[in-house]
């Protein structure tokens, strides 16, 4: 199989105008970051998720060329192989190419291991993991016999490089996505490259959610090395970077994004 040649890189530009940009999940939060990040690149963005939002609540973005744009959004269950199927499909109809595929969709409440039903935690490993998998195997099959081939990057977390105390089928799930990447970006190459990025832990403007409020918000950032939580723009911009012919030789690679970690806990315990 022939590799895509390598294009003379243009320091001064990290277009992306033009090209397809699925990303699933993309309706808030980190999602809603990537997809507005990339339509304001000049992408067509297609976003597949379980609810799609109304017109009026769509994010309407300013292109490069001046322009208004938005997104498609398509009602998909991802975690379906059949309905991930059909949203590489229904891009294809519209764009006449699939670039990138950025699987962001996930997440988990909170659950005691020990009496998590096995309903649950099977539910949380399909949308965590093997909804990644059937995406991007549809992805694939488009991108391989592409010229320019394609890219996919998978969206996990440090729940999956380290303990994750009630979130435990999260964190292997996440943990799994990880080493999916890996495997895929050795068996998809040359055409197709596929890494992942792990993020911190990340103010999505739901403090109310996660931490209690905005005082519980601020007690967790001051625990981040760098002082402040991630955003949703932080990991678009990690996104766009993989994107970009900056990374044209990064493939297999997980980019973690969370502020320079967590400080170990016997710190604390050895000051009180």
């Amino acid at each position: 199989m022939s590799s895509p040649t390598p294009q003379p890189l243009n320091w001064s530009t990290n277009d992306l105008a033009g090209s397809c940009v699925i990303v699933t999940g993309g309706t808030r939060g980190v999602g809603l970051g990537i997809v507005e990040a990339f339509l304001g690149a000049g992408c067509t963005v297609i976003v597949g998720s379980r609810s799609t939002p109304d017109e009026h609540s769509r994010p309407h973005v300013i292109g490069p060329d001046g322009e208004v744009r938005s997104a498609t959004y398509l009602a998909v269950d991802v975690r379906d192989a059949e309905q991930a199927g059909w949203l590489v499909e229904a891009a294809m109809a519209e764009a006449g190419r699939v670039d990138l595929v950025i699987n962001n969709a996930g997440g988990a409440p909170s659950a005691d291991a020990a009496t998590a039903s096995p309903r649950f935690s099977t539910s949380i490993i399909n949308l965590n993991l093997l909804s990644a998998l059937h995406v991007a195997q549809a992805a694939n099959t488009v991108m391989q016999h592409q010229p320019q081939g394609g890219q996919i990057i998978n969206i996990s977390s440090v729940s999956g490089l380290r303990p994750s105390p009630l979130t435990a089928a999260y964190g292997a799930a996440k943990a799994g996505l990880i080493s999916l990447t890996e495997s895929l970006a050795v068996e998809w190459a040359p055409k197709v490259r596929v890494n992942c990025i792990s993020a911190g832990i990340l103010d999505t403007g739901h403090a109310d959610e996660h931490f209690g409020g905005d005082e519980g918000l601020a007690r967790v950032a001051a625990t981040v090395p760098l002082g402040r939580l991630g955003t949703p723009e932080d990991i678009a911009g990690l996104c766009m970077l993989l994107a970009s012919p900056l990374s044209a030789y990064v493939t297999g690679a997980n980019l973690v994004a969370h502020g320079g970690g967590e400080w170990p806990a016997f710190h604390g315990a050895a000051k009180s």
